[in-house]
């Protein structure tokens, strides 16, 4: 059965927000299925992601949810509330890992010293524009955030989350008609930002 069966957003029967109330209990197999169901959501949206940046990441889907995951559920606390508030944490968590490889990318590029013994191909020199675009866009949602810290926040649920209006709206306790306004202002100032730098 397909995770996306089992954890449709919204309403009290959603299977991820019970099993992190009973595993916050004690609930072992509360813990393992919560476990699972998780690792499944984060490997789903990491593909999504990695797919967009294709030319940024060279982790395979596993690595990037492997170190997802330890950040998120290696510990025994539990502190997420809910499926959506879960999935909003594990996009800052996407964002970060993302970004640090681009920048990793391109700190490496510039060889901090070090000459470089490769040949500059094609792949190289997409993927070193792509890291560059991502490095922006962070710096630019950075800005936003000094800004409205509600706007960056949508982008992180709605880009690097790959969540939809209604569940990224269910993780801000907000309206869906909220997140729409607020993701069109929001794209507009990136577009802006990006455009002038």
């Amino acid at each position: 059965m397909e995770v996306s069966t089992l954890v449709e957003p919204g309403g009290a029967g959603e299977p991820i927000t019970q099993w992190l109330v009973a595993a916050r209990g004690g609930d072992s197999a509360a813990r393992e299925r919560l476990i699972g169901a998780v690792y499944a959501e984060l490997k789903r949206s990491a593909s999504r992601e990695l797919r967009r940046f294709r030319a940024v990441e060279t982790l395979q889907t596993t690595a990037l949810v492997n170190e997802a995951y330890l950040r998120l559920l290696a510990g025994e606390n539990l502190p997420f509330e809910s499926r959506a508030h879960l999935l909003g944490v594990a996009a800052i968590a996407m964002r970060r890992l993302l970004v640090d490889r681009a920048r990793e990318r391109l700190s490496a590029k510039r060889g901090g010293g070090a000459r470089q013994a490769t040949l500059d191909t094609r792949a190289e020199a997409v993927a070193e524009q792509a890291s560059g675009e991502l490095v922006a866009l962070d710096d630019a949602l950075v800005e936003l955030e000094k800004l409205d810290p509600r706007l960056a926040r949508v982008v992180e649920l709605r880009f690097f989350g790959g969540l939809t209006e209604i569940e990224a709206a269910a993780a801000l306790e907000s309206s869906e008609r909220t997140v729409r306004r607020d993701w069109t202002k929001a794209r507009a100032f990136l577009h802006r930002h990006l455009a002038a730098s």
